[in-house]
């Protein structure tokens, strides 16, 4: 009995020995976080300083910020106006895309105008029966170069005009002192403008100085 109570009496004062240094410990270690708490609330209460605003910071922050709206608002006008001239440009080509889609169809009329030229003036001279047919051959003619001015088409005016090689093609230069240089002194084949724009040039003898 005496060995047993012995070892049970050795073990209840060590269980007490370990609680008691665990206590001791526990107690050492408090100051310490205390002492950290006391630092957190040092930092924290620091930090706070830092982030106190005062006027000039805040004029400053309001500088600033007024100057991106402005920078913001400058570019939006950029946009805002780059956009309506590109949707303008696109307006106009698609204007003028649709208004001379035309114009190839209508240059290819013209040979048979230049057909109609050529056959009143060789019968111009005809009597009789052949007199009213070149009427109506006239007619023909005359209706088609209405319907091609009402389309746009102009013929352009040599008779009397010095040669420009924008809307003229010179066939011969004929070397004269009776006209001025560079005058057009006669016409092989008519040309055509469509609303302003060259369609053929006017093929013309044009006078040089000898």
């Amino acid at each position: 009995m005496r060995p047993e109570l012995g070892r049970r009496a050795r073990v209840l004062l060590a269980r007490f020995v370990n609680l008691k240094t665990d206590t001791a410990m526990n107690e050492k270690e408090t100051p310490q976080n205390g002492g950290n708490g006391v630092s957190q609330a040092e930092d924290t209460a620091q930090s706070g300083v830092e982030l106190v605003e005062t006027p000039e910071s805040i004029a400053l922050e309001r500088d600033r910020l007024a100057g991106e709206k402005t920078e913001l608002q400058n570019a939006l006008l950029r946009l805002a106006a780059e956009f309506d001239n590109s949707r303008k440009r696109i307006e106009r080509e698609r204007a003028e895309l649709i208004e001379y889609a035309s114009a190839d169809a209508l240059k290819a009329l013209l040979p048979v105008v230049d057909d109609f030229e050529r056959a009143l003036k060789n019968h111009a001279a005809l009597h009789g029966k052949g007199a009213e047919f070149v009427k109506g051959i006239e007619l023909i003619y005359q209706r088609m170069v209405d319907a091609l001015k009402k389309m746009g088409v102009e013929p352009i005016v040599t008779e009397g005009q010095l040669f420009d090689p924008n809307i003229h093609e010179a066939i011969e230069r004929v070397p004269t002192e009776e006209a001025e240089d560079q005058a057009i002194v006669g016409e092989y084949q008519r040309g055509y403008q469509f609303k302003g724009k060259l369609l053929r040039p006017a093929m013309v003898r044009v006078a040089v100085r000898p």
